[in-house]
Order: structure tokens, then C-alpha cells, then sequence
């Protein structure tokens, strides 16, 4: 079984996706409360293929889509029993998936001299496809808008402002897009070779959704330029966390946790000696819990999870989690469901400290993001 290195992704809010699900007759007098979550992913099976599954809470697969190959990010449309899977870097496919009538809806190609960077979201009003994508010929990153109503037509082409954009978010109730830009140059012919990690410089970029204005840039510090920054969430005050990727010698043992404020430098936190260590230099995903005041932060190489207060920019405790990787928030404060490559789930609460593992039949390797519901 293949082990990935890659966060599941939320799907839609528990009310929205189960009764999609559903006959609108069958919807009459049913409590929003009561609807158990599904789950969503892509991954490897035993076999050597990729599928996404849409699952139950018990790992039962309600569908199962073949992928044309592997797959990094999953996302679901704010309105619509859609979901956009997007290819592994330097991959060039994105599946829109209508989970309720269970078929394929369109397969996007990226354009020739182009590829995808593994991550792709719907805008916040469910009108725009938004992907990170790389011009080949000139080795910058583009930030893409593609219109839903036009057959995904391309109507936005942005520059992200730097190398190797990776995910990108929108801010709640807003029309800022926040982008991660990595850094590192990749060329589809060298594969995921990395080709500039001497002189690689990431940066958090903020863009105007309508205009493509660059509202900030920040970069790390010159002595950190090595801290790739690749997996981001924001919460609704608009402040963003950040998981980092070091490409030096982990020996030096550098923070792996940033956090960003509007037009503010990056705030840099590093764990406890003995847990930033066991990050062994690589953190897969960020994410906010519920109420958008703590982050669990994935570091897979190191089978570790590690939880903190953002307000305070504190750590606050750590748990053990096999290869896990794939983050998403439950509908509880300081409450995070945890995905691994071995196919297992935890669900953990900071504040009470329990954790408990989760059913499941489905055995497989994930390969992306997890998708509560």
C-alpha cells in the first residue's frame, strides 16, 4: 500500500451534503442536527489505481469515481453536489464530480505549456473554478479563474507573484484570495525534481478575487528562504496558518508553524524542542477548527499532529498519528478529524484530549484531502 504525504480536504458543511444526497421529497421534517457526515477523498487502491470515494461516517463508499490518474486536492462547491478533483503536481486534470447523480460532469485539461499545482477551490459564491497553476515557459506561478456558467471557460489569468503557487484559500466574506506560493522550481520534464533551492524565496501573497490587484507579499527571512510555505487556512478575522516545508538540513531544526495577520511580517512559532524535531522538517497540512482560534498542524514524516492556540501563537499539546496527515475541523470547538496513510481516522479534542479512532471498511492509502460534511 502506498503511503502519502497529503491532507484530506473539507467538503461541505454536515447540513449541506447528506441531504443532497437525498430525494428533495425525502428532505420534509428531517433536522439538520441529526445528519450524519460524509466523507470524501482521493486515493491508491491495491491495485495501482486511483478513484475519489464519497463515504459514509463508517467507511461505507456511497461512490466510487475513477480517476484518470493521482489525484492531491479534493473541494466541494459551496451550493451544488460538486466536487473538484485536482491532479498531483505537475499533473494537468481536474474531475468535477456530481456526487449526487454520481458521474463525471467535465474533465478540465490544463492548456497547453501549463499545468496544475495540485490544488483548486470554488469561489465562495460558487461562480468561479479558481486553480494554481504553472506557465512552463517562464517557470512563474498563475492563479486562474475559470466561469461555471461558461463551461469553465477560462475568464482570469493572474500572476501569483511568485514560483510554484500550491494552495490557495478565499477569505471568509471577502473577495481576498490568499495564495502560497512554494517557492521551489519544478519543470514537468525533470519531474518534481527541485531545480532552485538555493535561491528558492516562498511568500504568502494576497490578490483581489475581481482584479487580480496584489494586495500583500510577505516573504520569510532571508535566513529562512528555505521554509517552503505549501498549506494554508484561513479563518474568518482573516488570519491565515501556515504548515512549512523545510528543504535544508532538518538538523537545524528551523519553526515549521507560521501564522500571518493583514499586512503584518509572518510570525514564525516553533514547537518544544523535542516535538519540532519529531516534525523531522515537513509539515502537510494547516487547518482551523470550528471557531477559528486553534490549528492543528500535520507533520507526517514524523507521525505526529500538533495543536495551537493562534491567538495566544502558542503550542499546546501533540498526539501520535501514523502517517497522518489529512486535517479537517468537526462542528465542535477544538475538535479536528485526522486522516492517515495507513487508511485510519482519529477524531481529537484539544480541549478534553480524547481521541478516538474512527470506524472504517474502506482499506486504502489516501492520497489528498479529507472531506467532512
Amino acid at each position: 500500500m502506498e503511503t502519502n504525504r497529503r491532507r484530506f480536504c473539507q467538503l461541505l458543511g454536515s447540513a449541506l451534503v447528506l441531504p443532497s444526497l437525498l430525494p428533495v421529497s425525502a428532505l420534509a421534517g428531517i433536522d439538520a442536527a441529526t445528519i450524519k457526515p460524509l466523507f470524501a477523498s482521493a486515493a491508491k487502491d491495491r491495485s495501482g489505481d486511483y478513484h475519489l470515494y464519497v463515504m459514509s461516517e463508517l467507511g461505507e463508499v456511497i461512490f466510487d469515481h475513477l480517476l484518470p490518474g493521482r489525484a492531491h486536492h479534493t473541494e466541494a462547491h459551496p451550493t451544488q453536489s460538486l466536487l473538484a478533483c485536482t491532479a498531483r503536481r505537475p499533473g494537468r486534470f481536474i474531475d468535477i464530480i456530481d456526487y449526487q447523480q454520481q458521474r463525471l460532469v467535465k474533465r478540465i485539461l490544463a492548456d497547453d505549456g501549463r499545468h496544475f499545482f495540485g490544488h483548486s477551490i470554488f469561489s465562495e459564491d460558487g461562480r468561479w473554478l479558481i486553480t494554481t497553476e504553472n506557465d512552463i515557459s517562464t517557470a512563474q506561478g498563475r492563479v486562474v479563474v475559470r466561469s461555471m456558467a461558461d463551461d469553465y471557460r477560462v475568464i482570469a489569468d493572474y500572476p501569483s507573484h511568485g514560483i510554484g503557487p500550491h494552495e490557495l484559500v478565499q477569505q471568509p466574506n471577502s473577495s481576498v484570495l490568499v495564495v502560497a506560493n512554494g517557492g521551489i522550481l519544478t519543470r514537468p520534464d525533470r519531474g518534481r525534481e527541485k531545480l532552485n533551492l538555493d535561491s528558492m524565496q516562498p511568500s504568502l501573497v494576497r490578490l483581489d478575487l475581481n482584479t487580480g490587484e496584489r494586495l500583500e507579499q510577505q516573504m520569510l527571512p532571508t535566513e529562512q528562504h528555505q521554509l517552503s510555505i505549501r498549506h494554508i487556512d484561513t479563518n474568518r478575522q482573516g488570519s491565515t496558518v501556515i504548515a512549512l516545508q523545510y528543504q535544508g538540513d532538518i538538523g537545524h531544526n528551523p519553526p515549521l508553524v507560521a501564522v500571518h495577520q493583514p499586512h503584518q511580517p509572518l510570525q514564525l512559532l516553533q514547537a518544544p524542542e523535542p516535538i519540532n524535531m519529531a516534525m523531522k522538517g515537513y509539515c502537510g497540512s494547516a487547518r482551523y477548527d470550528h471557531s477559528g482560534r486553534f490549528a492543528a498542524i500535520s507533520a507526517p514524516r514524523g507521525d505526529l499532529i500538533s495543536f495551537w492556540d493562534i491567538q495566544e501563537q502558542q503550542f499546546i499539546s501533540s498526539i501520535k498519528s501514523r502517517d497522518g496527515c489529512g486535517l479537517t475541523a468537526t462542528a465542535n470547538t477544538a475538535e479536528f478529524i485526522i486522516s492517515a496513510g495507513t487508511g485510519r481516522c482519529l477524531k481529537h479534542n484539544i480541549q478534553t484530549g480524547k481521541t478516538q479512532r474512527m470506524p472504517q471498511t474502506l482499506k486504502t492509502a489516501w492520497d489528498n484531502h479529507l472531506a467532512t460534511v
